[in-house]
């Protein structure tokens, strides 16, 4: 021991650089190095780099996270010297790129817009053009030509072109790159739904964008899925006799031509903005908003009762059933039917319907079509609209009643009835329920609606087949909003035909991706969203003539005030309507309630079952009263 003290102490002698006895070295020596044998505890590290995960997958990065943890200071030092070295981006800087990002998003979604708009608007007029007169003398080389311009229309907008004169050639660059990355990867999906990209989706506004949003994915989405429309559009440019693979709502061939119908609205105007729904809403979370009294402004110039109605604008579906004598593909067309009633909801998202006053009516009378319809308010707490249409191949009636939720950020509307037809030629009585609709950022943002839950369609009076459709919910950054998914089964469960598609787009029967169409919706009018989405057949809904005003009934809905004053443009009239319209309901229920009378419905009955259910048929006295002695005739029930 003591000549290794010795040899020690000459060790430290050569060794020490600054002249110190060796007595008072040799101890702190002998002490380290008993320290050193032992292992240091690893210390908590006072502050985290902040990376990517790219940054972490790089081996050079990984040693100097190593040496971090025995030499605390050694990745400061590093980074101070070599800034350059360090791929991943401080919180602030990642922000930035963030919001630059969703602004260089926005803009290709506006451009994109602006290029689906001007193809929607050619699309329009080159079909009525082939549908006028000058149809005959069409040839090939005209409808090339319009093929022609729709493509040129489509790859050099000027829009588009003025819309990324503003980027600069980095950020050009780099967007190119992109959608030359994403382009293959996508297929068949909607451009309508991708304007809901940010703000729509699932009450999520104030979810982050991270580093695969959802957002860039979009914008490169429309740019594919325009290339595909305009292909499409060139298909039905080049289909001369006008024939359309899927079956549209209209005219039925052979039937007499209505008169002319308006194409807008008296005053074109759309969703009020300037409502602020939280004030109204904040007291109302949970309940039934049937209850509860809106401004005017929330509403769209048109009644629950002819929402019923617009359920048949596309009727030629069941038309064209009523001439099928396959039972199984009877039901593919009923369920194509079944699902057209939710196209026209797509644009109409920012408003609602008016509420029918206890008793109010609605008549529509369309020979253009083959049917005449009618509906009323036969119930009001709760509030139950019972509606019956009547064809020379058809029969449709239903009876609904809603149940509204407000659930802080969305609007749950969930009804509860059943649907019918019947066929009289074979003796079927089809019979389904509706799915749960769902309006989403009420409150900020922009709102879309979304339908869901699962249909079943049976025929009471054959049991060979049935149908399921599931209205799919949208998911989390899901590209399956809007779909529909079914298939027609047979009694032991075997498919015998498989549905597809979307809601608002069409539905194509046989394996996807492709099967054939069975329906699709009409196109769009012009200027649609000021006119506050309606389709055509909407904009037909409210129309009133002198003729026709002649011979309806007071309390048809059409001679609705506040409904008509909003049809005009004029708010402030509609809303003071609006207030004595529901006054004059409290006055009159309170009047029944303290005489103990309860209200009759006009032209329904109601029906009950041995289990106690209940609904509503008509009892077949409209049309008679109508044509004899007419409604201008008879006294009516004063409404407003």
């Amino acid at each position: 021991m003591a000549q290794e003290a010795v040899y020690l102490s000459q060790a430290v002698t050569v060794a020490a650089p600054f002249p110190h006895p060796v007595s008072k070295i040799a101890p702190t020596l002998t002490c380290q190095a008993s320290v050193t044998t032992e292992r240091p505890k690893k210390g908590k590290r006072t502050s985290r780099m902040w990376c990517t995960q790219s940054f972490a997958k790089d081996d050079t990065i990984g040693r100097v996270g190593r040496l971090h943890g025995s030499v605390p200071n050694l990745s400061r030092y590093l980074e101070s010297r070599d800034s350059s070295g360090t791929r991943g981006l401080p919180p602030t800087d990642y922000a930035h790129l963030q919001r630059s990002f969703w602004a260089l998003a926005q803009k290709v979604h506006s451009s994109l817009s602006s290029v689906l708009a001007a193809l929607t608007t050619e699309r329009d007029r080159l079909r009525d053009t082939h549908q006028g007169s000058e149809l005959s003398r069409m040839g090939v080389s005209e409808a090339s030509t319009g093929q022609r311009r729709l493509h040129s229309l489509s790859t050099s907008s000027d829009t588009t072109a003025d819309s990324f004169s503003s980027l600069n050639p980095e950020e050009q660059e780099a967007l190119y790159m992109k959608g030359r990355e994403l382009t293959p990867q996508l297929s068949q999906t909607s451009i309508l739904s991708l304007a809901d990209s940010h703000t729509e989706f699932f009450d999520a506004c104030e979810v982050l964008l991270s580093a695969s949003s959802s957002e860039n994915e979009g914008s490169e989405e429309e740019e594919s899925c325009t290339s595909e429309i305009t292909t499409s559009l060139s298909e039905e440019v080049l289909d001369l006799r006008g024939a359309e693979r899927c079956q549209k709502g209209g005219c039925v061939p052979g039937r007499p031509m209505g008169p002319p119908r308006r194409r807008c609205l008296p005053a074109a105007s759309g969703p009020g903005a300037d409502v602020s729904l939280w004030n109204i809403l904040r007291n109302n979370i949970g309940k039934d908003l049937s209850k509860v009294s809106m401004p005017v402004q929330l509403n769209e110039p048109l009644n629950t009762l002819q929402r019923l109605c617009e359920e048949l604008e596309y009727s030629s579906l069941l038309d064209q059933a009523s001439r099928i004598t396959d039972p199984c593909e009877r039901m593919v067309y009923i369920a194509a039917f079944a699902v057209s009633a939710y196209s026209s909801t797509y644009h109409r998202a920012g408003c609602k319907p008016f509420n029918p006053v206890l008793g109010e009516t609605y008549e529509c009378e369309r020979p253009d079509r083959g049917f005449r319809f009618i509906s009323e308010q036969v119930s009001h707490h709760p509030p139950i609209s019972a509606c019956h249409a009547e064809s020379e191949n058809f029969a449709f009636w239903q009876d609904m009643k809603w149940k509204n939720k407000f659930w802080g950020k969305s609007l749950e509307i969930v009804p509860v009835g059943t649907v019918n037809v019947s066929l009289p030629r074979f003796g079927d009585h089809f019979e389904w329920n509706k799915v749960t609709s769902c309006i989403h950022n009420v409150l900020s943002g922009q709102r879309w609606i979304e339908h869901y839950g699962e249909v079943l369609i049976r025929n009471t009076q054959d049991s060979s087949c049935h149908c399921k459709i599931t209205f799919c919910k949208a998911k989390y950054w899901s590209s399956n909003v809007h779909e529909v998914q079914g298939a027609v089964l047979s009694r032991s469960g075997r498919v015998l035909h498989r549905l597809f598609g979307k809601w608002h787009e069409g539905l194509y029967r046989g394996p996807t991706p492709g099967g054939q169409c069975i329906w699709k919706p009409n196109s769009m009018p012009p200027d649609h969203e000021r006119n506050f989405g309606f389709t055509q057949f909407a904009l037909e809904l409210n129309e009133l003539t002198a003729e026709l005003k002649r011979s309806l009934p007071s309390t048809d809905t059409r001679l609705r005030p506040d409904q008509r004053y909003l049809e005009e443009g004029n708010i402030q009239a509609a809303e003071a309507q609006k207030r004595r319209i529901e006054q004059l309901q409290r006055d009159r229920r309170k009047v029944m309630e303290e005489n103990n009378i309860i209200h009759q419905a006009r032209f329904f009955r109601r029906q009950t079952d041995s289990s106690g259910k209940e609904w509503w048929v008509t009892n077949n006295t409209y049309w008679r009263l109508r044509a004899e002695p007419g409604y201008g005739n008879m006294d009516g029930a004063v409404l407003w």
